[in-house]
């Protein structure tokens, strides 16, 4: 959500921006809607204040001011709530040096790092090697959860909570205070993140939310997280922070689940997209300066990068167009590893920059050092690592001729052993 006062100052920009973004959205009907509104505010003051003026002394115009009152309340309520929707629309502003693209053509390579593993025989996909090794099994999954469901198994599994608990203590032992946050969230924390209302689409929703301490039933609808990121924002909403505890780092692991409905048809087979799966997420809530959160942007970033690198995967840094970021984005890269089966790279983590947007939504502040001005900070999140689709990468670069698969040498001493075998050569 952006500043309605620099929403007034700058109709132009705002709509360069909806434009850039692919958003449909009507400016002037918004800014009409705020004169109106900020008329009967005024309005209603103004009664009110000539109500009380009057007192019992004139029943009978008191009585005309008050109706008068009540009907501009009721218009008055009616108009805030069309305003609120449409400002909940209003896309945060790009920075200068984001690409101007439709889609995901757009998008800027800005990194590469690792040499693409050549192969001397013929590879699998990782479907085809967890079928072999039996590590995964996606009809039993179907079979028992539906469409996308799957069952990791043995040593893929271990090395999933092997990957967990390596990038859980690499984040925090960067100072990034770590939680297992909730994931079944109110949906204020949906609102306030941006998942509301435009992706609401892809956010399940419980449909019986259950009951409360007397028994009574649960009215508040509640959503299933599709990222850690969310309810680790939320835990700060209504705080106000002193400008010398900033920055605040939190790190975060959940299970996630999105229903997909925006991604129809695409990768319905193996790891890649799923309704459910595993993340590490960090955010950093920092001071309100553009250069100081970009900044940020590049350090979180970087963090992603280091476990990638760890784990010895090819990958690339992309830089993301206007047309592909989201609505509440500055700035945004993806990292995507190299994946052989697809001869391709594919996206396995995401970092943005979301300045103030988020945190005017969930109302996070603080309080400067000079002149105790209340300011709202600045909002960043980054996937630490995402699972499964990680393993991915891992099973296709690390198979070898025999049909095994080599583990990561930064995960052996969690799982106890080098090499997943090929049962078939034992």
């Amino acid at each position: 959500m952006l500043d309605i006062n620099f929403i007034r100052e700058n109709p132009d920009k705002i709509k360069e921006v909806c434009q850039a973004k692919g958003i449909d959205l009507d400016i002037d009907k918004l800014l009409s809607l705020d004169g109106k509104r900020r008329k009967l505010i005024q309005e209603s003051e103004t009664l009110r204040f000539e109500q009380k003026k009057l007192g019992k002394e004139n029943r009978g115009e008191a009585k005309q001011i008050k109706d008068k009152f009540k009907k501009i309340k009721h218009e008055l309520e009616k108009i805030k709530e069309e305003y609120k929707e449409l400002m909940s629309l209003v896309p945060n502003i790009y920075s200068d040096d984001t690409p101007i693209g439709k889609d995901e053509k757009g998008n800027k390579e800005v990194y590469k790092w690792g040499k693409i593993p050549k192969f001397n025989f013929s590879i699998k996909d990782h479907i085809q090697l967890v079928k072999d090794l039996d590590l995964a099994d996606f009809e039993k999954g179907a079979k028992v959860s539906g469409f996308r469901g799957y069952f990791l198994k043995n040593e893929l599994a271990l090395l999933q909570i092997a990957l967990i608990m390596y990038s859980a203590k690499k984040i925090a032992d960067k100072g990034f205070e770590f939680m297992i946050p909730p994931t079944l969230l109110k949906e204020f924390v949906l609102f306030g993140s941006g998942h509301f209302p435009s992706g609401k689409q892809d956010v399940y929703q419980v449909a019986n939310p259950g009951k409360l301490a007397d028994g009574s039933l649960v009215k508040e609808p509640l959503f299933l997280a599709g990222t850690s990121e969310p309810p680790l924002l939320a835990y700060f909403s209504d705080d106000i922070f002193e400008e010398k505890d900033l920055p605040i780092k939190v790190s975060g692991f959940s299970q996630c689940y999105r229903s997909e409905i925006g991604s129809y048809g695409k990768d319905t087979k193996g790891l890649y997209r799923l309704h459910e799966f595993m993340k590490v997420e960090h955010i950093v809530l920092c001071k309100n300066d553009n250069k100081e959160s970009d900044a940020w942007l590049e350090k979180m970033r970087q963090n992603s990068e280091e476990i990638v690198k760890d784990l010895k995967l090819p990958y690339r840094v992309l830089q993301i167009c206007t047309g592909d970021m989201g609505d509440g984005k500055r700035k945004m890269y993806d990292i995507e590893t190299w994946m052989p089966s697809r001869d391709a790279y594919g996206e396995t983590h995401s970092a943005s920059n979301t300045s103030d947007w988020q945190s005017r939504r969930l109302n996070i502040r603080y309080k400067t050092s000079k002149g105790g001005e209340i300011k709202y900070v600045h909002a960043l999140n980054d996937t630490v690592i995402a699972f499964p689709r990680i393993l991915i990468s891992l099973l296709e670069c690390y198979q070898q001729k025999d049909g095994s698969v080599k583990v990561p040498e930064v995960l052996q001493k969690y799982v106890g052993f080098k090499t997943i075998p090929n049962p078939s050569k034992k």
